[in-house]
């Protein structure tokens, strides 16, 4: 079976252009104006994690949002009221362990239990605990003598921990 076609051979394969002008400087047309090339994705990935002075400004006019340079006013934790001996410890360093926590806390009071709370997988802290104590009354000091109290670096969040279904015994 013969397979017919247009007569015409082109010798141009896959993603090759035509012949530039004698110019030299790959234009099509000699006339036009010099028009600025589309940045390559590299060059985008660059601009992308520029230093904020730089592309602060064409970020926000881009997406709509406000400038890199404003910080965040950080949230505050709601307080939860002590009704149970189980409290919760925020803002925890990454580095603190659950005998770090045991000795804080038995300065205050008895303590049952510490535990971190840490990731599955590679076992890092994710920076807040629950501590169990031996009474209501010694959870509640314990709130307040070591709420926003510098340790390890950084400043705890105490408070009561919500009270849920699989903590109740």
């Amino acid at each position: 079976m013969k397979s017919y076609t247009s007569g015409r051979s082109s010798r141009r394969g896959r993603g090759r252009s035509r012949r530039r002008s004698g110019d030299g400087q790959g234009r099509r047309y000699s006339d036009a104006k010099a028009v600025p090339q589309k940045k390559g994705f590299w060059s985008r990935i660059a601009d992308f994690f520029a230093a904020p002075d730089k592309g602060a400004a064409k970020t926000a006019q881009r997406n709509g949002s406000q400038s890199r340079q404003e910080t965040r006013t950080p949230r505050k934790p709601e307080p939860v009221e002590v009704t149970s001996p189980r409290l919760y410890v925020g803002n925890l360093s990454f580095d603190a362990t659950e005998s770090d926590l045991f000795d804080l806390f038995n300065g205050v009071g008895h303590v049952q239990n510490a535990e971190v709370v840490s990731y599955k997988h590679n076992q890092r802290s994710k920076g807040f605990a629950f501590v169990q104590m031996q009474t209501v009354d010694e959870a509640r000091r314990a709130v307040t003598e070591l709420h926003d109290k510098e340790f390890l670096g950084r400043k705890l969040v105490v408070s009561g921990a919500k009270s849920s279904e699989h903590s109740r015994n």
